[in-house]
């Protein structure tokens, strides 16, 4: 597209608008990108701001070989496996018990909004979060993971599988329940 090549020719060469305007037109996509992996909207806000400050000072190095966008999107994920790695918080599992409940069923999950998810994986400890969004959202593979992690793909796959677990059984607390009373009171 002729106008990302002068917006990014333009952002190579410092021009401020077209780095708000590169800014302003994918920002909110990266948003999105960053939240996916943060704790919260506030980490996920820095991850954002670092992760521009980092296309900003290395534009110059993308080839116009693929997506842009891609190349973007990789560095907001990279910024935020950064972060993940600089804390290197090993925050403890919750009690698996808290998450009993009943299987969730295709009704349920047809009936969950893109938000109201997000905030369940939010809540995945750090290290299955990250490993679940590399699986499902950057389609990576366990040896991929692995490597970009610093972990073993046996602790990948087993992250994939506990995160998935976490997740039904959340979902399953939240949802489940609901759908239970609905069913006494017909």
């Amino acid at each position: 597209m002729e106008d990302w090549k002068n917006i990014i020719e333009g952002c190579v060469s410092g021009n401020v608008r077209d780095q708000e305007k590169l800014y302003r037109i994918l920002a909110p996509k990266m948003l999105g990108v960053c939240l996916r992996y943060a704790r919260d909207r506030s980490e996920a806000e820095d991850n954002l701001q670092d992760g521009f400050v980092k296309v900003f000072s290395n534009i110059q190095r993308f080839r116009h070989e693929g997506s842009f966008e891609g190349w973007i999107r990789r560095i907001m994920v990279n910024v935020s496996l950064e972060k993940y790695r600089k804390q290197s918080l090993m925050i403890p599992v919750e009690e698996i018990e808290k998450f009993d409940s009943q299987p969730v069923s295709e009704e349920v999950l047809a009936k969950i909004g893109a938000e109201e998810l997000l905030k369940v994986i939010q809540q995945l400890p750090p290290r299955y979060r990250m490993v679940f969004n590399l699986f499902v959202m950057e389609d990576m593979n366990h040896q991929e993971i692995s490597e970009e992690m610093g972990i073993s793909v046996g602790t990948s796959k087993s992250n994939l599988s506990r995160a998935r677990d976490l997740l039904k059984r959340r979902l399953g607390v939240l949802y489940g329940a609901h759908e239970m009373s609905k069913k006494y009171q017909e």
